[in-house]
């Protein structure tokens, strides 16, 4: 919800009646947290205002027309009417706003666009969820060195619960030794939230299956040998 920066406080026109022919009479006061304006006006034009920075009254008044002026200690009344102002306000921002939530994001997840395969061309996927407000700022490092190029992020995506989820891409080559990590940093954040992945740890093991491999055909060869004999013993019987 934006904040309310500016609130009008008086904002009057009075019909005037002069030798049947009518004028309008105008005054605007108004505040906000670095300025402030106090302005009479005739007939859409300026008559007086209070000049805050200088701490004066102004009558930007030309001079072919009869000067008006206004009596003393208009200025010092438009001081004490910004204080009042301000009072307010403040008021009507504890009594309309509502206080913004920050939800962080839950941790990160790396995994491949395609089947790893070692030096083939890839894409690593950071994805974060549950955020809120939007964006996150996703980094990535490769052997702890920052990488930027390569690198690309989706605009945030809306949840169905009002959180927001985000992904950032890498394009990079898997090879044996390499790590890469992913970092995501957000205002609801103290710190970054870092994932790792391991090229070496994601590959998967080859070694149950060739020992579960080796038994079976071992085992296999047991049996053979084993249906040899009986076979030859019974031949000798």
């Amino acid at each position: 919800m934006k904040i309310m920066k500016m609130l009008v406080l008086v904002l009057s026109c009075v019909l005037c009646v002069s030798a049947d022919i009518p004028h309008e009479d105008g005054r605007i006061g108004g505040c906000s947290d670095s300025d402030g304006e106090m302005m009479y006006a005739l007939d859409g034009e300026e008559k007086w205002y209070a000049d805050f920075a200088n701490k004066r009254g102004v009558e930007p008044q030309p001079d072919f027309i009869d000067h008006m002026s206004y009596q003393e200690g208009t200025y010092e009344q438009a001081v004490a009417n910004q204080q009042i102002c301000k009072q307010n306000l403040k008021i009507a921002r504890d009594g309309i706003k509502e206080p913004l939530k920050f939800d962080a994001p839950s941790t990160p997840m790396i995994y491949t666009r395609d089947k790893l395969e070692l030096g083939e061309e890839n894409h690593l996927i950071c994805h974060v969820t549950g955020f809120y407000p939007a964006p996150v700022k996703i980094y990535w490092t490769k052997n702890e060195e920052n990488v930027t190029e390569g690198t690309s992020i989706n605009v945030p995506f809306p949840n169905k619960d009002g959180a927001f989820s985000q992904m950032s891409r890498l394009e990079f080559i898997p090879q044996l030794g390499d790590i890469y990590s992913c970092s995501v940093k957000h205002v609801a954040l103290k710190q970054p939230l870092t994932r790792i992945w391991d090229v070496e740890k994601t590959q998967p093991s080859i070694g149950p299956a060739v020992f579960c491999g080796l038994g079976l055909t071992v085992g296999l060869l047991g049996v053979a040998a084993g249906t040899f004999f009986l076979i030859k013993g019974n031949e000798c019987s």
